[in-house]
């Protein structure tokens, strides 16, 4: 039996599109369960509604802590994940099932978004889900990282792997990716398909983007330890290395200039690695110009840029806080 959960916070805008496309599947899951993480928004009254089984968390936890509700919650051999936010293409359930049923060594299925958003609320939105769709796509076939946004996995494998890391409300899939796939092959498939409601405003998109940036480093050095398999990448390592060095010749511009040492040829260093994050990824840029025509690609790589920005400077921190906390315990033990 399939069983699909759904962790739900707050999502009664989207929670109803999401459900129905679910009870519209060609492979009707055999059991339906929405965790209600504490909502205040009456998204458990609409899951009722639709005749889903609710579980109610008490008190806000986070999406770990309401997959592993789910888990506990339900007795399918296969668990289909879904975010209450994404609503399925009708063959998703079925075709993640084919390849789960082909292949007994697969323990885990996820899918890809649609090129169009679940509800279109402007241009951040679809900077978001074209770049989304773009990098997974750029993966298809066997991983070593999944995403629960839309992914089935097996019920004997999720117990193996043990539970998601419910101290973690940001790169829990990151860390759990790491546990998973040196257990089970993954699978990354555009034949589960679903319609996702990204975020549309850009501060709270940045300020995400830096929560995210933070724990990335200490999870690699954890994993890395572990001897997990590197995950695969959303933004291109040259894209990333090329912003870091921008920053690093603009920081060297403004350095200059207290010391009157400033000089116009200084500029082009910054505006040479600028150039090359803008070079780094063609095909992103080609595939974001086919769906949506060259003006919309520019503004599409300046927002990318302020995003790398934000992700740059996150992983820095980071990296500055696990060495200070480093030096800190070496010197507590001295």
């Amino acid at each position: 039996m399939i069983s699909l959960v759904v962790p739900c916070y707050n999502a009664a805008r989207t929670l109803r599109l999401c459900l129905e496309s679910v009870l519209a599947q060609t492979r009707v899951p055999g059991e339906i369960v929405v965790v209600d993480d504490a909502s205040t928004d009456g998204s458990a009254r609409i899951a009722e509604e639709l005749g889903c089984r609710v579980v109610r968390l008490p008190e806000n936890r986070g999406v770990s802590a309401a997959r592993n509700a789910g888990i506990d919650a339900t007795t399918g051999d296969v668990i289909f994940f879904l975010d209450s936010d994404v609503a399925l293409r009708s063959d998703a359930v079925a075709n993640a099932m084919e390849i789960l049923e082909h292949d007994p060594e697969v323990g885990c299925v996820h899918g890809v978004y649609d090129t169009v958003p679940l509800i279109d609320d402007g241009p951040v939105e679809w900077y978001r889900i074209l770049h989304a769709v773009h990098w997974r796509r750029r993966h298809l076939g066997e991983v070593n990282s999944v995403v629960f946004a839309l992914a089935a996995v097996r019920r004997d494998v999720l117990l193996a792997v043990g539970r998601l890391d419910e101290r973690l409300r940001d790169c829990e899939d990151v860390e759990y990716s790491s546990r998973l796939a040196v257990r089970s092959r993954i699978v990354l498939t555009d034949t589960v398909v679903g319609r996702h409601d990204d975020g549309s405003r850009l501060l709270p998109i940045l300020s995400e983007q830096w929560r995210r940036a933070l724990p990335l480093i200490p999870l690699a050095l954890t994993t890395t330890r572990r001897g997990a398999a590197k995950p695969e990448h959303a933004n291109s390592p040259a894209g990333i290395l090329s912003c870091g060095l921008a920053l690093a010749g603009l920081g060297l511009v403004l350095l200059s200039l207290p010391f009157g040492l400033f000089h116009p040829l200084l500029l082009a260093v910054p505006a040479v690695f600028l150039a090359g994050f803008v070079l780094a990824d063609p095909e992103l840029v080609g595939f974001v110009r086919r769906q949506r025509g060259p003006v919309f690609a520019a503004y599409f790589m300046a927002v990318h840029l302020v995003v790398h920005v934000v992700l740059v400077t996150g992983l820095a921190a980071g990296s500055l806080r696990l060495l200070t906390g480093a030096r800190d315990s070496r010197a507590e033990a001295a």
